[in-house]
C-alpha cells in the first residue's frame, strides 16, 4: 500500500479510502461526489458514515463498529484511525489515517500534505483514539 496525499483540508477521509482501494484521490473523490460526499463536508471529520458510505461503494468491506484503541500491537492488520481527537462547539472532530501491518513492518499511511514523510513510524507521537478494522 502506499500512501495518498489529501487534495483538500478536510479530505483525509477520501484519502484514506483511496489508500485502501489502491487508486488516486482523484479517482476516489469522484466516486465520493457521485455518492453525495464532498471533502467541503466538515462532516468527513467527525461521522465515520460517510467514509463508510465510500467504502462500500469502493468494494472494502469494514467492520461495523469503532473499537477504542488500546496498543499498536493487539491493532488489525489494516485499520483506519482516528487520530488528532477533538471536540469544537460540542462536536467531535479527528483526522483519518491508514495503518498497515506486513510481515516486515507497520506503518500509518497520513495523507497531511505538510509531512516530511506520508509513511509513518513514530508511533508515540501518533494518539488513535479509535480504530476501524478494514478487510
Amino acid at each position: 500500500m502506499n500512501p495518498v496525499i489529501q487534495e483538500e483540508i478536510s479530505g483525509c477521509g477520501i484519502a484514506a479510502c483511496a489508500v485502501l482501494a489502491g487508486i488516486t484521490y482523484a479517482q476516489a473523490k469522484e466516486t465520493a461526489n457521485a455518492l453525495g460526499i464532498y471533502a467541503e463536508d466538515t462532516a468527513l471529520w467527525s461521522d465515520t458514515e460517510y467514509v463508510r458510505k465510500l467504502l462500500r461503494a469502493l468494494g472494502i468491506m469494514a467492520a461495523p463498529t469503532e473499537m477504542p484503541f488500546d496498543t499498536w500491537v493487539t491493532l488489525p492488520d489494516k485499520a483506519l484511525l482516528a487520530i488528532k481527537w477533538r471536540t469544537e462547539q460540542g462536536r467531535p472532530f479527528w483526522h483519518w489515517v491508514v495503518f498497515v501491518r506486513t510481515k516486515q513492518d507497520a506503518v500509518v499511511l497520513d495523507s497531511k500534505k505538510a509531512l516530511k514523510s506520508n509513511i509513518r513510524r513514530d508511533f508515540g507521537r501518533i494518539k488513535p483514539k479509535w480504530f476501524i478494522h478494514v478487510d
